[in-house]
């Protein structure tokens, strides 16, 4: 059986620069075995953020590749904290905010761009949790998506 770190490697994924808080918070607070991972933007490997409304300046499939990128920054963190991904048992719950415009309603397949690859690391059984996805007014610096989660512990 594959470690995470393994899975990670065969899928050739680059990881980007663990984001460091912009304000007054930890980006990850540990408690009861559990990781509470702080809400995270999508990064690029060069540290720049996508940013835009999904429905307007962005279509579906650009805001599910944000999702996707807030998936491999919240691994960036994880690893950064952690020291590896192995150090994760599995997902527990996935808060993902997309900045949408007033008459887009796919959040859901948004977020399946972060859900997706926890699944292709973690594996099925670990990788998918429970989860929420929801449209929001402007976030952060125009980012298009912010994604919040918690994680059991190895």
């Amino acid at each position: 059986m594959m470690t995470h770190e393994q899975r990670l490697a065969a899928l050739s994924l680059e990881l980007p620069p663990a984001p460091q808080p912009v304000a007054v918070y930890r980006p990850v607070v540990v408690v009861n075995g559990l990781a509470y991972v702080s809400g995270h933007g999508p990064v690029r490997t060069d540290g720049s953020l996508i940013t835009g409304r999904v429905g307007s300046d962005l279509d579906l499939e650009a805001g599910k590749a944000a999702a996707r990128q807030v998936g491999l920054a919240i691994l960036a963190t994880l690893r950064a904290h952690f020291g590896s991904l192995n150090a994760i048992k599995r997902v527990i719950k996935t808060l993902g905010m997309v900045n949408s415009a007033p008459d887009f309603l796919e959040h859901p397949k948004v977020i399946n761009g972060c859900s997706e690859l926890f699944a292709d690391v973690f594996g099925e059984e670990a990788g998918i949790g429970a989860r929420s996805a929801v449209g929001m007014g402007p976030l952060p610096g125009n980012i298009a998506v912010e994604i919040e989660v918690i994680f059991e512990l190895a």
